[in-house]
């Protein structure tokens, strides 16, 4: 196994275990020559400016934003899916009270329900009827207005 890092060895070699021994990591980078030398005539690496940083808005703006932070005022930039969530759990306590809201109905508005859903009911009924009787073919209605003209002749008849 390749590994960059070799036992430390503190006797001889014999009495050594490769258990015991602590592993220390090798040094791989080579230090720059600019540290050693003081070699002028080597150019040494600088830092690049950062014009963001630089500018005086953004050194005013951070400065607030700091001072805001000890106070305790962070700005109300909330992330979307945090947004989101809590509209969600406003919506859902709404939705919550407006179910209680209808389970605490009087004794009349109960009452009023269960007759006007007994109506729905019978219309429904009268629809579904009506709707047989258009759909049934010509002979049968034929012979139901048959039968019709023949009880208002025997009504007539009789008074």
């Amino acid at each position: 196994m390749g590994s960059l890092t070799r036992p430390v060895q503190d006797g001889p070699l014999e009495d050594t275990d490769p258990k015991d021994s602590y592993l220390i990591p090798i040094n791989i980078m080579a230090e720059p020559d600019y540290i050693e030398d003081d070699n002028p005539e080597l150019i040494r690496p600088q830092k690049l400016i950062n014009p963001v940083k630089n500018s005086r808005n953004h050194q005013d703006l951070h400065r607030e934003l700091l001072m805001n932070q000890k106070r305790g005022l962070a700005p109300q930039n909330k992330p979307e899916l945090q947004k989101v969530m809590e509209k969600r759990k406003r919506d859902q306590v709404i939705k919550q009270k407006e179910e209680e809201a209808q389970k605490k109905k009087s004794d009349l508005e109960i009452e009023l329900l269960k007759r006007q859903q007994k109506l729905e009911q019978l219309e429904l009924e009268k629809q579904k009827l009506q709707e047989e009787q258009e759909n049934a073919p010509e002979f049968v209605k034929v012979k139901g207005n048959l039968r019709r003209t023949g009880q208002e002749v025997a009504q007539a008849q009789e008074s």
